[in-house]
């Protein structure tokens, strides 16, 4: 079925909405955020793919300020939570406490309950606590003493590992991992940058953010970028590369035979769609191209890509083996993030 000129007119439209929106979003965050722009447009991506999201970088490099000045610009409700070893499923979740007053037991809601929620450290909390979050992430509710709770839309979870410091840590499992949309890797910053951040911080005064829209409104922008089209060819190049990544697939080219030992589920092609799509409407666009499908394909895909022990010896990392496949199969648009 075409669509009309008169609905055709309105979609350009709603969609130029959307983009100048989300760009203003990251306009916003700017203001107290200095550099990292690739990372600032791939964190409103996942906003608008109501995707979680790993961060994966080093101590002080802002994350925390990133997450709060996003939820700040956002206009919704943000906690952070510290992952420790003795951290119990119950501090993120909440708990059942006996009211004396009114004679009965009352949800103490945790820090799960919220819109915009930061695991720090996530691979520091034992993975009972990390479990806790599994439900959360996927079906966006929590399960406390049998009775299901419904957590408030959006829920978003920005997680972050520092990859470097691996003792007493508790690597993420891959049923885990799959349930976070990016997998975002923050480098240092270059030496203007460096040279902004310490001129910022130490004069007084602070960029202000303001909220440019609601939870609710957050929602609208969802709702539309779920609806942006997608064409069969593109969703056979989502489905091609998540194959392709399986070593035991008999579409599998013989470098990942060779270098990679466990590749991406089913998850990975619709994290490519929707992501894509998100990419798409932030470029002006009613339509997810392929081009949109391969720029997003490097943090959709490193998590979920592991490598075999003699290709790590060898340098060869998931980032690798993504831009290969990339090159392999070649997309049918050229578009750059």
């Amino acid at each position: 079925m075409t669509m009309s000129k008169t609905g055709d007119a309105k979609s350009r439209e709603l969609i130029q909405t959307v983009s100048q929106i989300s760009n203003g979003l990251m306009n916003e965050v700017s203001k107290v955020i200095i550099g990292k722009q690739e990372n600032l447009r791939r964190v409103t991506i996942g906003i608008l793919s109501n995707g979680n999201m790993l961060i994966e970088d080093f101590p002080g490099l802002a994350k925390t300020l990133m997450a709060n000045t996003f939820s700040s610009a956002l206009g919704c409700k943000f906690k952070r939570v510290q992952f420790t070893p003795d951290l119990l499923p119950a501090d993120v979740m909440g708990t059942y406490m006996y009211d004396q007053q009114a004679g009965e037991f009352k949800l103490r809601p945790g820090p799960l309950f919220t819109n915009l929620l930061l695991a720090d450290e996530i691979n520091r909390a034992p993975p009972k606590t990390q479990a806790a979050l599994l439900e959360a992430m996927e079906e966006k509710q929590v399960t406390i003493e049998g009775i299901t709770h419904k957590l408030p839309a959006p829920f978003i979870t920005m997680a972050t590992q520092n990859p470097i410091e691996q003792e007493g840590t508790y690597p993420l499992p891959e049923a885990q991992l799959d349930r976070f949309l990016f997998n975002i890797v923050v480098d240092y910053p270059d030496g203007e940058e460096e040279r902004e951040i310490i001129r910022r911080v130490t004069s007084p005064g602070e960029g202000e953010v303001k909220a440019l829209m609601s939870a609710e409104e957050i929602l609208q922008l969802q709702e539309i970028v779920k609806r942006v089209p997608v064409g069969d060819h593109v969703i056979d190049f989502a489905a091609d590369i998540a194959r392709a990544t399986r070593p035991n697939s008999g579409e599998a080219p013989e470098f990942v035979k060779e270098m990679v030992g466990w590749g991406a589920g089913p998850r990975a092609g619709i994290a490519l769609v929707s992501a894509a799509k998100a990419h798409a409407v932030m470029r002006g666009r009613f339509h997810a191209t392929t081009g949109d499908v391969a720029a997003v394909a490097h943090p959709v895909l490193r998590h979920r890509v592991l490598t075999t022990f003699n290709a790590e010896a060898s340098g060869v990392t998931s980032d690798s083996i993504v831009k290969m496949l990339l090159e392999h199969l070649k997309p049918k648009e050229d578009i750059k993030i």
